[in-house]
């Protein structure tokens, strides 16, 4: 049986470049609707490039967090054609 945290990657990783989701949808498809702030935590730990945690925003538009910085992650969604 898989964890929250591999439903959570599992569902990033499907988030095509130019979309992104926000965090409380990847919660809803990974299975529990109420644990967007731990998506959050989880995608905060995420250190392997194949899973493009920048593609997941907060539900009011706000970009949210990024291990690597709020101005990479806006850097990298526009480079994807992303438009805020």
């Amino acid at each position: 049986m898989k964890s929250f945290s591999e439903k959570v990657y599992e569902v990033v990783k499907k988030i095509p470049k130019g979309k992104v989701l926000t965090y409380k949808e990847v919660a809803r498809r990974a299975g529990n609707i109420k644990a967007s702030r731990a998506v959050g935590n989880i995608l905060n730990r995420n250190h392997n490039p194949k899973i493009p945690c920048h593609r997941v925003i907060r539900s009011d538009g706000g970009l949210g967090g990024y291990n690597r910085g709020p101005d990479k992650k806006k850097r990298i969604l526009k480079s994807e054609g992303y438009k805020f």
